[in-house]
């Protein structure tokens, strides 16, 4: 699906922005509306069904998305603020659904889901003046986002484009933070020495700020620099970009 001008979307916010950030949905939201489009956000949303799909719960999965998937019925454009839950709603529903009566309907879906700095980038053309202070800037960029959905250089884009922002590389930069959703629960020792790693070539890059398109990414590296006692703050790319181009009221 080609997606040129849309008047209208819908927004999935996913678990970890509701649970933790919802800042990070909240400016996602106002971003695109300030672009003069409206955002619809389904109140009854949920999960994506990707943790039972990645632990091979199949059955339960199916009923998660299935809920999902009543909730987005305009032909309009879903956005989502993680490369992760996109993967799952893009690439994976079709399988999922694959010989069901729902077939139809997930792969209808499938075509309109654009995670949300592609959506910014490729639809929006975002450009926006720089507000904030001149700061230092890293960016980790989800593993979802620069291998199955093939979108990690979209956040490189917009962090570039501010003109009061030094973007900084830290080491093994294209790794995995070790996050990985159940990943992180069913191998908590590699997990842990991963974002470890992550987290330490993060803080000696000297950067002020750490951004990243996916909470679970943000979620894990900023747990071990919390733990650390010391590194730079953590935000979700939405987020740091309402502060940053967003006029004081």
């Amino acid at each position: 699906m080609t997606i040129k001008n849309p008047q209208q979307v819908y927004f999935f916010g996913t678990c970890l922005v509701d649970l933790f950030y919802p800042e990070a949905g909240l400016a996602g939201m106002r971003l695109i509306e300030r672009e003069g489009v409206r955002v619809i956000f389904p109140q009854d949303q949920s999960c994506c069904g990707q943790p039972a799909w990645n632990s091979g719960y199949r059955d339960e999965a199916r009923a998660v998305a299935a809920a999902q998937l009543a909730l987005f019925p305009k032909e309009i454009p879903v956005v989502v603020p993680s490369a992760s839950c996109a993967g799952m709603m893009k690439e994976h529903y079709p399988a999922l659904f694959r010989g069901t009566s729902l077939e139809e309907t997930a792969n209808a879906l499938s075509q309109r889901v654009i995670e949300l700095t592609a959506f910014l980038v490729d639809v929006l053309e975002f450009r926006a003046e720089d507000l904030g202070k001149p700061r230092k800037v890293a960016i980790h960029s989800s593993c979802s986002a620069l291998r199955e959905m093939q979108v990690g250089d979209r956040i490189e884009s917009l962090v570039s484009g501010l003109a009061r922002v030094e973007l900084v590389e830290q080491a093994y930069k294209r790794e995995c933070c070790g996050f990985g959703g159940t990943f992180s629960v069913k191998q908590p020792e590699i997990s842990g020495a991963m974002a470890t790693d992550k987290a330490n070539s993060i803080r000696e890059s000297d950067a002020e700020i750490l951004v990243s398109q996916d909470c679970g990414c943000l979620m894990n590296i900023a747990g071990v620099l919390e733990k650390q006692g010391h590194g730079p703050r953590c935000l979700h790319i939405a987020e740091f970009l309402w502060e940053r181009t967003r006029a004081d009221d």
